[in-house]
């Protein structure tokens, strides 16, 4: 397992996917989040940050207050001993939710040298924490359309980054929203500090019912875990996105998931080629959402808990707070002190 990156959670919300205001960015997360998320027994957050905080796409140039707090951020945990996933969470040009704006990304050579640029600056900045750092270099790529684009500028980025940053991890997801069913398909490591990257929300129907953002998804959908068939084949019907390629086709999901613990299978692939690359592999993303029943969600926080004890996989759970599955928010009182034990 990756030292100083076991157990981990997100701070979704605050330089990421947050208002771009003085207010916000001084409130929604100080010292005291960090003092908190230390006493959980992480050892590491993961930090998103969009590219708005650190540059201004209209202006064409850096915008200081991103790094601003990304400077605290990175004060705050090494005086309490945390280490930090820096994630590029959206790129000028690219963002995972929003396929319109990321359209021509991958064809686009001005908005690839200006991703390169922007880590060519964080590498240069951050250097001096490689050591209790890892870099995520984008997060979730999502056509598979993007295959080769993404993985001939991955080994790019990497470049860019190793000039500045020799011995800091480099997390790399694959395509498929960084589906642990695409890692197979990234690109040899060039060297043994690269980390491959999953994330995972599996089944979707379970970790994503009633969310506004899924396309055709019944806001009013409930469902249990483990899934009951029919339940699950009817929101399949409606809601084609829960069957992605992660799980594959309906029939063979229903299969997959009447596994006693469905993750140390589908894990198993990802794993395997971590190893046969003499790479480590991780998981920067996964969580249930607030709108799911309490002793459901208790199952599955269990069940993908075993199979990161059982691989050795780090992990971070989305999220520490708000963004609809926020750990310390009031949906999860009843069963906190259990929540925090399955990370």
């Amino acid at each position: 397992m990756l030292e100083g990156f076991k157990k981990g959670i997100n701070l979704g919300g605050w330089l990421s996917q947050g208002k771009l205001t003085k207010e916000h960015l001084d409130t929604f997360i100080t010292e005291e989040d960090i003092e908190r998320i230390k006493e959980m027994g992480c050892d590491h957050l993961r930090l998103p940050v969009d590219f708005e905080n650190i540059y201004d796409e209209k202006e064409k140039k850096e915008r200081e207050i991103g790094y601003h707090y990304i400077d605290l951020c990175l004060q705050w945990c090494k005086k309490h001993g945390l280490n930090v996933v820096l994630d590029l969470h959206k790129a000028p040009g690219y963002s995972f939710d929003d396929k319109n704006y990321s359209s021509s990304f991958f064809e686009n050579e001005e908005l690839k040298e200006l991703f390169l640029d922007i880590w060519d600056k964080l590498s240069k900045k951050y250097a001096a924490y490689q050591n209790m750092m890892m870099f995520e270099m984008l997060n979730e790529v999502t056509d598979y359309s993007y295959l080769e684009s993404w993985n001939e500028l991955a080994l790019r980025c990497i470049q860019v980054i190793r000039k500045n940053c020799p011995t800091v991890k480099i997390l790399y997801g694959g395509v498929g929203y960084s589906s642990v069913k695409t890692v197979k398909w990234n690109a040899k490591p060039t060297d043994k500090n690269i980390v491959y990257n999953i994330h995972c929300y599996e089944p979707m129907a379970f970790t994503h019912q009633g969310a506004y953002w899924m396309e055709k998804m019944p806001l009013n959908f409930k469902i249990s875990y483990p899934l009951p068939d029919k339940e699950y084949r009817k929101i399949a019907s409606i809601c084609p996105s829960v069957t992605n390629g992660t799980l594959g086709k309906t029939e063979d999901a229903i299969k997959l998931l009447k596994k006693p613990n469905f993750f140390i299978d589908l894990f198993k692939e990802a794993v395997d080629y971590a190893k046969e690359n003499g790479v480590e592999l991780y998981c920067g993303e996964y969580g249930v959402i607030d709108r799911a029943d309490l002793v459901s969600t208790l199952v599955w926080m269990m069940q993908i808990n075993e199979a990161f004890e059982h691989y050795q996989i780090g992990r971070a759970l989305w999220s520490y707070k708000k963004m609809d599955f926020g750990l310390i928010d009031d949906h999860y009182a009843d069963i906190y002190d259990e929540m925090v034990k399955y990370l």
